[in-house]
């Protein structure tokens, strides 16, 4: 899907925003403490090759989901480590190799495997992905981390890390996220040897429990300026939102009492009132469920009236304005502001998947 560059409907993006977050939580880390870039899903909707430019002198490395996801960052020019989080089919371990890329190695099926396409490992680096109770990839014992990282020197694999992954560190439950990290400190006490790099602080570990950081981080909602737990915990310090998302009435109209609006006819006007049109829908991410939502106009608070379409939604405006007024959907306009988070919890979803389902199709400007 192409940008729709011809219409007035942007993401924003200020990337001086993203730097100063980073700063901000790696001044409450501990010293030393290596710090890994997450920007997976276009950097949570951000961008992946801009923000990764943007943040590339402030960072140790990157993290991403795929394969293709560290390609498209190797083929923009960056030069740090790149670690996959997600699992490599074997089939593509030479590519990875060719391009600098970093693989997460889960269970021995997967190391079979690999060797059965490369016997020769030699220019392959690899972390240790542990499972500690997330239930998704990972090694669940010592004794087979053990038999993986023997397997992995001989073939001359470099064994660079090993990491796990909190399932409730944003929550304010702590028992089951003591649990995962007993587990993980008993597993890594029980190798025969560890990896330099340990992590598994993810950005709501950072936040909420910094005196458990090994000796690397990796920031992802954190660094763009999200909340990790939406609005179960306050943030221990401020962060920017560093994405809004902006548009302009392309449409005005008065309409009389008793007049349907959006498809199903849902919507019917109590009173005489002023409709506007907005160019964006569904298509761009903005999903159906945002009906009676709001966004802001002139620092008003304007209902979304009627279903979201495909392409356009309607809105409720206090008075008649001109085509090419700016709309805030994302944002601040004068004293008020919509946050992801607010939509999110509309949506009854994360902050997370409001700015990762924003499509490509929505262009994005950096600032």
């Amino acid at each position: 899907m192409i940008p729709s560059l011809h219409r007035p409907t942007q993401v924003v993006v200020e990337t001086d925003k993203i730097r100063e977050n980073i700063a901000t939580i790696q001044a409450h880390l501990p010293k030393k403490t290596q710090t890994f870039a997450v920007v997976k899903a276009n950097a949570y909707g951000h961008g992946a090759q801009e923000v990764a430019q943007a943040v590339e002198d402030q960072v140790d490395a990157f993290c991403v989901s795929n394969l293709d996801e560290a390609l498209e960052l190797r083929t923009a020019g960056i030069a740090q480590d790149i670690l996959i989080l997600g699992v490599v089919m074997p089939d593509n371990l030479r590519l990875a190799r060719a391009y600098r890329i970093t693989l997460t190695v889960a269970s021995l099926e997967w190391l079979d495997q690999a060797q059965a396409f490369a016997k020769d490992l030699r220019g392959l680096q690899v972390h240790l992905k542990v499972d500690s109770g997330m239930g998704r990839i990972g090694f669940r014992d010592a004794e087979s981390l053990n038999k993986a990282m023997t397997a992995l020197e001989a073939a001359g694999c470099e064994v660079a890390g090993i990491f796990t992954h909190f399932a409730t560190a944003d929550e304010a439950d702590v028992s089951f996220f003591e649990q995962q990290l007993t587990r993980f400190k008993t597993i890594l006490a029980d190798l025969d040897k560890l990896p330099p790099l340990i992590h598994s602080s993810n950005s709501a570990t950072s936040l909420w429990h910094a005196d458990t950081v090994f000796n690397a981080v990796r920031l992802g909602a954190a660094m763009y300026g999200i909340n990790p737990s939406g609005q179960a915990l306050d943030l221990p310090y401020p962060l920017e939102p560093a994405l809004s998302i902006t548009s302009e009435l392309v449409h005005v109209k008065e309409v009389p009492a008793g007049s349907q609006v959006g498809y199903g006819a849902t919507y019917v006007s109590l009173f005489d009132e002023v409709i506007g049109t907005l160019p964006i829908g569904y298509a761009d991410g903005y999903t159906r469920d945002m009906q009676d939502f709001y966004v802001l106009v002139d620092g008003h608070f304007c209902p979304v009236v009627g279903r979201v379409s495909m392409d356009q939604i309607t809105i409720r405006l206090p008075k008649v304005y001109p085509i090419g007024t700016r709309v805030t959907l994302l944002g601040t306009d004068g004293a008020n502001q919509i946050t992801a988070t607010d939509i999110a919890a509309y949506r009854q979803t994360i902050n997370y998947e409001v700015l990762c389902l924003l499509s490509d199709r929505i262009p994005r400007v950096y600032r």
